[in-house]
């Protein structure tokens, strides 16, 4: 099912806010939205989206996760930056 990939983003967002009452609405025309149901009644958050842009739309929201770096992750980025 294509809608794993929304699902396990909507997951990773519950994780970040600490807000388990997000919910992802799947329409009939396969676009995606999401719903807030802290308050009682579902707020839409955002518009309907298809997949993917639905996906990045997520990832926006909420507090961003650092992503930890070795040395070797470091020195490969700034040897990416000299090749371009």
């Amino acid at each position: 099912m294509r809608s794993t990939k929304a699902a396990a983003a909507i997951e990773r967002l519950k994780e970040r806010t600490g807000n388990e009452d997000y919910a992802l609405v799947r329409n009939a025309d396969e676009t995606f939205q999401l719903l807030d149901r802290s308050s009682g009644q579902p707020v839409a958050v955002g518009e309907r989206l298809p997949l993917d842009e639905f996906v990045a739309f997520v990832k926006t929201l909420g507090p961003q996760v650092v992503r930890r770096q070795t040395k070797s992750d470091i020195a490969f980025e700034k040897q990416l930056v000299k090749k371009k």
